[in-house]
């Protein structure tokens, strides 16, 4: 009997040994194929060559973007700078899709969008109001007009544009009112929302947040002016919390702020700490924002302006804070 059974257990056998060959390749080619193998001899295909006889006419940029006045040169990062809460988290604030920046007599446009998205709306506005083009180029940014010239280059934040409209060096006040009326109607098509989240996420870092001693100070590759421009716009939109943060005074003739800060060593003061502390309640502190040209670049600091104790901790928190607002 025994004999019988093994002998119907070894019929089995090439059976058994035939399906785990058929099996195994299903993991190939059947119903459990596994693509990961058919990358693992992958090799790049060569780059497509359109032959010399073409007609070159018929072949241009279809979204020309200009480079000539791209943001500066991104330095080696020194130390992690860690953005700011979003403006629209808490405060009931949201960007606009145009919004105005002005220094002395100087007045350009900051539009939330990249120049090559920006460029074509530029393009439109000439045509629509039938200006008369003198000189286009789209990799410079510049369109030459008989009224005026409209001028794009990259914000200070990435994925951003500023528009000017001047003549002579001067801004034309009423062909910028022009510029943003067309911008902004074209906002309905853009969402604004989306794209500021886009670009908090995406951005690439060009600040250098650096310790000289036991000071901290941000190096900003960018003029002075652009930085005091943009810096005044969100610290008017940001710092009106009385008591926490505020912003009590704003010199453009020196690029300098005054703000009142409640540090996070104040905020986080336990019971104890009070008790045994001259200051029953947690303060505020007024803190001095300076701006100092470095060449092409300029430098930002943090420098105390009261009574109170300002640590090296407390400079890189305010102004982690305060750049983020270019990133």
């Amino acid at each position: 009997m025994s004999s019988v059974l093994e002998i119907r257990v070894l019929k089995w056998v090439p059976l058994a040994l035939a399906a785990a060959v058929a099996l195994s390749g299903c993991a190939r080619d059947g119903f459990y194929h596994d693509r990961n193998l058919d990358y693992t001899e992958a090799a790049p295909a060569p780059p497509l060559v359109l032959p010399e006889s073409r007609n070159t006419q018929r072949y241009r940029d279809a979204l020309p973007v200009p480079q000539a006045a791209t943001q500066g040169t991104r330095l080696d990062e020194a130390a992690e700078i860690r953005p700011p809460q979003s403006l629209a988290i808490g405060s009931g604030l949201e960007p606009e899709y145009v919004e105005r920046r002005e220094v002395g007599d100087q007045t350009w446009l900051v539009v939330a969008a990249d120049t090559g998205t920006v460029w074509p709306q530029l393009e439109e506005f000439v045509r629509s109001r039938q200006l008369e083009v003198l000189q286009s180029s789209a990799s410079q940014g510049v369109i030459v007009t008989s009224q005026a010239e409209i001028q794009l280059q990259s914000a200070l934040r990435a994925g951003s544009s500023e528009v000017r409209c001047e003549r002579g060096g001067q801004t034309m006040a009423s062909c910028l009112e022009a510029l943003e009326s067309h911008l902004s109607a074209r906002s309905a098509s853009v969402s604004v929302s989306s794209s500021w989240t886009a670009q908090r996420l995406t951005d690439q870092q060009t600040l250098q947040i650096r310790q000289q001693g036991d000071k901290w100070e941000v190096v900003i590759p960018q003029p002075i002016d652009r930085v005091w421009a943009e810096l005044n716009h969100y610290l008017e939109l940001d710092f009106a919390q009385e008591g926490q943060r505020d912003l009590l005074a704003a010199d453009p003739a020196s690029h300098e702020f005054m703000v009142e800060y409640m540090t996070e060593t104040e905020r986080n003061r336990n019971p104890l700490q009070i008790v045994f502390s001259p200051d029953v309640r947690k303060m505020s502190q007024e803190i001095r924002l300076a701006l100092q040209p470095n060449g092409d670049q300029t430098i930002l600091r943090a420098i105390n302006a009261s009574e109170r104790a300002f640590s090296a901790d407390d400079q890189r928190e305010l102004l982690e804070r305060v750049s983020g607002y270019l990133r």
